[in-house]
């Protein structure tokens, strides 16, 4: 049951928690210590606040993943994991993790607190309100890099990145949208009522938007953010940022992939050079010019 326990609480999507550290990077603190290690710490918390969000989410759509081609695979569904054991674990990760964020951080603890209760009101009701479902799943990622800001005390941290954030994690919500779509064809409504209000060409539509939009907003971050160097190498990052995007892209038409993101950015290797290259190429730049 444990171990049934453990695969529930997700532990592949705490890859989403690697954005607390955004701030602490390209705040240039990453070598501060202390800092650091606050910030490991917050991404620990968030991990089992993130890990009992996807229990409540589980609890809820219990019957309706019984309907789904892989979700019904999950513990819960097929019954390996019996509900007193998620139900405990829903309230006793938060009761564990909160106090420790607060203890951590006040703002980081409200922030953890926000970033809970959003989720909740997810399961329970924002996920089926068209757009806003989706603008729910970024708001989450969002408020992971505002927590990592808080535990990391950034200071120069640019805006432009909360924007680009949230493009991002619109970017990757949509695709997870288009990919329940195709998957679950004349069904998609049985298994999620909110999957009626969308459909492949619209959702085709707003990932054209929001893909320009995301371009857009790095690119004009790498040449107007204060704490960049002004010699604007910055801008040598765009060209991984693009290709990443198109690449994501292709993932999903051509390739029907965009139901796991988590999977997707450690398992396709192309994508995952491209992330590695414009992380490096970014620390690089940052730190030593």
């Amino acid at each position: 049951m444990l171990k049934e326990l453990i695969i529930s609480m997700r532990p592949k999507q705490w890859t989403k928690n690697v954005f607390l550290f955004a701030a602490l990077v390209f705040d240039l603190k990453l070598f501060n210590s202390v800092l650091l290690g606050k910030t490991i710490a917050a991404f620990a918390l968030f991990c089992l606040l993130s890990s009992a969000v996807y229990l409540i989410n589980d609890l809820t759509d219990i019957e309706r993943d019984r309907l789904h081609p892989t979700k019904r695979n999950r513990p819960l569904p097929a019954g390996r994991l019996s509900l007193s054991w998620a139900i405990g674990a829903a309230i006793v990760l938060p009761a564990i993790s909160l106090p420790l964020s607060f203890y951590l951080d006040l703002t980081f603890g409200l922030i953890a607190l926000s970033y809970l209760l959003l989720q909740v009101a997810y399961s329970f009701g924002l996920k089926n309100v068209v757009i806003l479902d989706v603008m729910t799943v970024a708001t989450g990622f969002v408020l992971r890099v505002a927590a990592g800001a808080a535990v990391a005390q950034a200071e120069r941290f640019s805006p432009w990145l909360y924007v680009c954030t949230t493009l991002l994690a619109l970017f990757i919500a949509l695709g997870r949208r288009r990919e329940e779509l195709i998957l679950l064809e004349d069904n998609a409504n049985q298994h999620r009522k909110i999957l009626e209000e969308y459909s492949p060409a619209f959702i085709d539509e707003m990932l054209t938007v929001v893909t320009a939009a995301t371009i857009i907003a790095y690119s004009l971050y790498t040449f107007s953010a204060e704490n960049l160097p002004q010699n604007k190498l910055m801008m040598l990052t765009i060209p991984f940022v693009i290709y990443g995007l198109l690449r994501y892209l292709y993932l999903i038409h051509q390739k029907n992939l965009g139901g796991s993101p988590e999977e997707i950015v450690l398992k396709d290797i192309p994508l995952l050079v491209s992330n590695l290259l414009w992380g490096l190429t970014a620390v690089i730049i940052l730190y030593l010019f």
